[in-house]
């Protein structure tokens, strides 16, 4: 069995940053990218909120720059997805998709979070073309034009706000007849002119030649009066959640009530000695790569501190 100092699940900012930082301590960190290579901040196109790129980045090229750095202080990065772990017993033992067991004297955990969708194929379709489940991320792009925020709870309201500082009008659209969010939320999308609720109304799809120009909307449906329409928009926003990425851990460390893994204070200690969370997976809040990046940090760090006691 493969034996390792430190192994880090994940390959996003706080992934590859973790193994910069783990790398240039000797550790001689193995880090699994899992699904998705370069992490969730590759569904978008263009970063123009990170530290460092005056003109803004590709995603993609980011990412790409992130690994590399970390391949040159010496992280061995490899494709694959690590499926179970044993974390109740030293060294750790994990698990890769192809059924190799790993021995891991510390792990860092930055398996990211998933934003949800409402499952229609033109967000698919659309995705980085209109599409976005980002409003701090996209928003930008979308300055002066017409958009869609999709949700009725605190994020989704927080989302809409945000939005209607850069574009001409923003449209809610809401499954109930009703928001969720708290109470000072609701006021601040009601008082805002440049918002407008759509209740109790469901997207059916989306339509566009070369991105989003529209959606395909119902409003009541399934009721007698259901009335269907187009509305036409140049950005859908998903805003209903987000799922972090750790449904292997549980039952092993402890979580928040959706599967966001608790830390200790300001750290990125988990509840079991050795084991450290980064990024999205464990930050139900900011949800931003240069803070994921900053998080990974952290990990990197207190994984040396604890290899060395």
């Amino acid at each position: 069995m493969e034996h390792v100092k430190c192994l880090i699940i994940g390959s996003g900012p706080a992934g590859y940053t973790a193994a910069i930082y783990a790398g240039r301590a000797n550790l001689m960190p193995i880090e699994y990218v899992g699904l998705q290579m370069g992490g969730q901040l590759t569904q978008t196109t263009i970063v123009e909120n990170f530290p460092g790129y005056p003109e803004g980045v590709d995603a993609n090229q980011m990412m790409m720059e992130f690994r590399q750095q970390a391949e040159r202080f010496g992280a061995e990065i490899r494709d694959g997805v690590i499926v179970k772990a044993e974390l109740s017993k030293r060294p750790f033992v994990l698990t890769t998709d192809r059924g190799d067991e790993i021995e891991a004297d510390s792990v860092i955990i930055a398996t990211g979070a998933s934003a949800k969708y409402l499952g229609l194929e033109d967000e698919k379709k659309y995705n980085g073309q209109g599409v976005s489940a980002c409003a701090t991320c996209d928003g930008f792009f979308y300055r002066k034009k017409v958009v869609a925020v999709v949700g009725g709870g605190d994020t989704a309201c927080e989302e809409a706000s945000y939005l209607s500082q850069l574009c001409a009008k923003v449209y809610m659209i809401v499954r109930k007849p009703y928001l969720r969010a708290a109470d000072i939320m609701k006021k601040r999308v009601a008082d805002n002119p440049k918002i407008e609720i759509l209740y109790e109304t469901n997207t059916l799809g989306l339509y566009g030649e070369n991105g989003v120009e529209g959606a395909h909307v119902v409003h009541r449906k399934g009721e007698a009066d259901e009335r269907r329409y187009d509305l036409p928009i140049d950005g859908f926003f998903l805003a209903i959640g987000h799922k972090p990425n750790t449904e292997i851990f549980k039952g092993q460390l402890e979580m928040d009530e959706v599967g966001y893994i608790r830390t200790k204070g300001a750290s990125t200690s988990t509840n079991i000695e050795g084991v450290f969370a980064a990024g999205d997976c464990a930050d139900p809040t900011y949800r931003q790569a240069v803070v994921a990046a900053g998080s990974g940090c952290k990990a990197a760090l207190e994984a040396e501190r604890y290899l060395n006691q």
